[in-house]
């Protein structure tokens, strides 16, 4: 599989990705640090997606519903070189059936992801999944 991505600038401006028929601002000015994503947390927001997407791809493979799923995902940047050093992450299945096997899940998530495994191969990934019955 082949993806593609374009992005522009302009100078002491801000930037954006245009993906397929998406738009994603994205901060480059210190003008705009609290108001938009910046790199780092896109690309957490990219490893977020590849888990997401995979929660819907296994449910139909490992035949379980949901109502709904979140992440929420850490991490530390290393200053020396600057790169990200750990990723901590916490996912929660919101279910209530029975099919749910969170421990395949995670197994599939970890071993399956693109983005993940991509992830995986530079820095340390520390994750949880949890079954929430509402």
């Amino acid at each position: 599989m082949k993806y593609f991505s374009k992005a522009e600038s302009s100078s002491r401006n801000n930037a954006s990705i245009k993906i397929k028929n998406s738009e994603i601002v994205f901060g480059t000015t210190p003008e705009s640090a609290e108001s938009l994503p910046n790199p780092a947390e896109l690309f957490l927001g990219s490893f977020s997606a590849c888990i997401l997407k995979n929660v819907e791809r296994f449910s139909v493979l490992m035949n379980f519903e949901y109502s709904h799923a979140e992440i929420m995902v850490e991490a530390t940047r290393l200053e020396k070189p600057p790169k990200m050093d750990k990723i901590n992450y916490e996912l929660k299945i919101y279910s209530q059936d029975t099919n749910l096997n969170i421990e395949l899940l995670k197994k599939n998530i970890e071993k399956y992801g693109t983005i993940f495994n991509t992830v995986r191969s530079s820095c340390s990934i520390i994750g949880e999944v949890k079954k929430i019955s509402k």
